[in-house]
């Protein structure tokens, strides 16, 4: 129930109109490495990227995009074992890091000229994109990992808290 949960919510916050790059899609794969079981936090945010991907288009770097986010997925399989909010807050960094450095890595292959200065186009070129990642991923990872533990902590001992 929680990986469909995740894909809906996912799939919706990239089709509806907002900021480049501002979604919980980052936090979301850091999620599901948390709490979903086994496989499910891996194959989950690659489902809910290609699903959306295939609304909105699929793309020469997807493989590069998917990639970051399958990397960002076993980040928070380490963070299951070491879960606190100061490893929250670092892994949610790291993630958004990880995700400007490989797709845009991805970018330079498709995009620019195979140069040291293609190279530090792409990256100058990138950088106001990366706020929207930069924010996002910290404001969505504090917003649902907050909820996801105040809910398990309300639902202990209830059909709710089997069901997650």
């Amino acid at each position: 129930m929680l990986a469909l949960l995740m894909i809906i919510v996912g799939f919706l916050s990239r089709l509806v109109v907002h900021a480049p790059n501002f979604t919980p899609v980052l936090s979301l794969a850091l999620l599901g490495g948390v709490y979903l079981k086994g496989r499910q936090a891996i194959w989950m945010p690659l489902v809910l990227m290609a699903f959306s991907d295939a609304v909105l288009g699929f793309h020469d770097t997807m493989v590069y995009t998917w990639g970051s986010i399958l990397l960002i997925s076993l980040i928070g399989l380490w963070l299951k074992n070491h879960k606190n909010w100061a490893n929250v807050l670092s892994t949610s960094i790291a993630s958004s890091i990880l995700f400007f450095v490989v797709t845009n890595f991805g970018s330079f292959l498709s995009l620019y000229p195979h140069t040291w200065g293609g190279f530090k186009q792409c990256y100058i070129f990138a950088i106001p994109f990366y706020r929207g990642t930069f924010v996002s991923t910290l404001a969505y990872s504090f917003v649902l990992f907050a909820i996801y533990e105040w809910v398990l902590k309300r639902s202990q001992g209830t059909a709710l808290a089997r069901l997650v």
